[in-house]
C-alpha cells in the first residue's frame, strides 16, 4: 500500500507551505496550551500532580479503578486521620492513593503518618521504603478533594496498550494538522 495515496497525505499536498506551518502552529499551541494549564493547576492546588488515576482496587468501595481523583496539596491544612492522601515512596515512580489511619504530630512540621488502602488487610508498612514506617509530609503528593468516576480509564488503556496511546495521539495530532478552517 502506498503511503502517498493516503487521504491525510493527499490534504498536505494541497495545502500551500503557509497553511502547512500554519496546521503546525496550530498544533504547537494546543500541546503548549495544554501544559500551562497543567502547570497552573499545579500552582492553584499547590499539589506536584492536581489529578492522579486509580490504578488498582486497594481503595473500594470508596474509589474504583479508573476513577480521576482531583489533589490538592495545602501544608497549612494538617494530615488527619481518613483524609485520603497521595504519596510517592522513594524509590517508586507510581504515586499510591490510600487512607490516613493515624498521626503523630509533635509540631506541624513534624508530623509522621501511617496509611492503609480500604480494601487491603493490613497498613501500607510493607509498601514503605526498607527501613520506613511512617510516612512524612515530604511523601505527600496530594490529598483528595473531589473525584470524577471512571474518567481515568482511558488513561489505564493507554499504559496496557501502547499501541492504543499511539493510535489517539496520531489520530488527535491528524486532526488539529489538517483541520482547516474554511
Amino acid at each position: 500500500m502506498n503511503v502517498a495515496h493516503w487521504p491525510m497525505f493527499r490534504e498536505i499536498r494541497q495545502m500551500d507551505i503557509r497553511q502547512v506551518v500554519y496546521q503546525f502552529l496550530n498544533f504547537a499551541m494546543v500541546v503548549s496550551s495544554a501544559l500551562m494549564i497543567w502547570k497552573g493547576l499545579m500552582v492553584l492546588t499547590g499539589a506536584e500532580s492536581p489529578v492522579v488515576v486509580v490504578l488498582s482496587g486497594s481503595m473500594e468501595p470508596a474509589f474504583y479503578r479508573g476513577d480521576l481523583l482531583l489533589l490538592t496539596n495545602d501544608y497549612e491544612d494538617p494530615i488527619r486521620v481518613g483524609d485520603i492522601t497521595v504519596f510517592k515512596i522513594e524509590g517508586r515512580d507510581i504515586p499510591i492513593v490510600h487512607r490516613t489511619i493515624k498521626v503523630h504530630e509533635k509540631s506541624p512540621s513534624d508530623t509522621k503518618f501511617l496509611t492503609k488502602g480500604d480494601n487491603n488487610q493490613v497498613d501500607d508498612r510493607g509498601l514503605y521504603a526498607p527501613g520506613q514506617y511512617w510516612l512524612n509530609r515530604k511523601d505527600v503528593v496530594g490529598r483528595t478533594k473531589g473525584i470524577l468516576p471512571y474518567v481515568g480509564m482511558v488513561t489505564i488503556l493507554m499504559n496496557d496498550y501502547p499501541k492504543f496511546k499511539y493510535a489517539v495521539l496520531a489520530s488527535l495530532a491528524a486532526f488539529v494538522i489538517l483541520h482547516r478552517e474554511k
